[in-house]
């Protein structure tokens, strides 16, 4: 049995502990194997050196959070001490503060995690309008939204704009309860969950209060001219070409745009063809549009996602091939 010894001198002890010990409990909870004991700004590890190290890893990750944002919630110190290594370095510990695109309201940052995603935020620094077309769970909303915001909390913009087609995927909206606020809204929810990750709740409430960031259908968009804004044109693989024309036609002075979308899931009916292919193929080579393709290896969810999408992908192709043998 081996024993080491933790300060947490360079932090708030209460604050790593938690109200009631909360947070300890967490950590005694993560590693049963181990004698966790605290003593002041101590604390004391004792079991197998294996087991030993890889506690005293997520303790120093959390020290050093800590220390760059002095407040550390429940909920992130169970997600530092439960993340595989590199999920838990790319979220929480800024090897390069200046790639940080947004703090959270819990200190958490928000940043480009993959290559794909470093190459989408460099393309919007210097063009005014992005396509980034990839799988779910490539965190093509998610960076665009925090381009938006990062936009509009260095006044580079007045105002966020994000939309969606609001296409039934599989659902009837007209069988679903309340007004239309209330039958859309289901549809927008993930452009709400990544504000939510990057603005407080009460200063969130007053920019959508204000319409100084406005969530809102895609039809909703015509016949607007959108000066001095960061928009984003979310799951635009479900507008037909008309539509996707109009929402690049209200771009107006001072504003970007993001055109985020995936191929492979296209909810519009049978009769109706997306635009997304079209939009980005026609608009290649025109100076301030940049192309940025994602792949499975920018999924940021759970692991299995990446061999969900590898699987499809595969059978898609043997579909394919099967099609030109008949």
């Amino acid at each position: 049995m081996t024993e080491t010894i933790i300060n947490l001198e360079t932090v708030n002890p209460i604050e790593f502990f938690g109200v009631n010990n909360n947070k300890f409990d967490i950590l005694k909870k993560k590693f049963p194997l181990l004698k966790i004991l605290s003593r002041g700004t101590q604390i004391k590890l004792s079991g197998a050196p294996e087991q030993i190290d890889l506690a005293k890893e997520k303790i120093d990750l959390i020290i050093a959070y800590m220390q760059r944002n002095g407040h550390l919630s429940e909920i992130y110190f169970e997600q530092i001490l439960g993340g595989d290594d590199a999920e838990v370095i790319d979220n929480f510990v800024d090897k390069n503060p200046n790639e940080v695109l947004v703090f959270g309201p819990n200190g958490k940052t928000v940043r480009a995690r993959t290559a794909n995603q470093k190459k989408m935020v460099q393309a919007a620094d210097k063009n005014d309008i992005v396509f980034a077309i990839g799988p779910a769970g490539t965190g093509k909303t998610y960076t665009a939204v925090a381009l938006a915001v990062r936009a509009l909390k260095n006044k580079v913009v007045k105002k966020i704009i994000l939309t969606r087609p609001a296409v039934e995927a599989g659902e009837s909206l007209g069988f679903l309860p309340g007004d239309l606020k209330e039958k859309i809204d289901p549809y927008l929810r993930p452009l709400y969950d990544a504000l939510d990750d990057m603005i407080p709740a009460d200063k969130l409430g007053y920019y959508m209060t204000t319409r100084t960031i406005e969530i809102a259908p895609l039809a909703y968009m015509r016949g607007r001219t959108l000066d001095n804004a960061f928009i984003i044109l979310d799951e635009s693989q479900n507008a037909n070409d008309l539509q996707i024309k109009m929402f690049l036609t209200r771009i107006g002075s001072n504003a970007k745009a993001i055109i985020t979308g995936d191929p492979t899931q296209v909810d519009l009916p049978r009769n109706q063809k997306s635009g997304l292919e079209k939009a980005s193929r026609i608009l290649q080579n025109i100076e301030g549009i940049a192309h940025i393709q994602l792949d499975e290896e920018d999924v940021v969810r759970h692991k299995l996602v990446k061999a969900i999408i590898k699987a499809y992908d595969k059978e898609r192709e043997n579909e394919t091939e099967n099609s030109y043998h008949r």
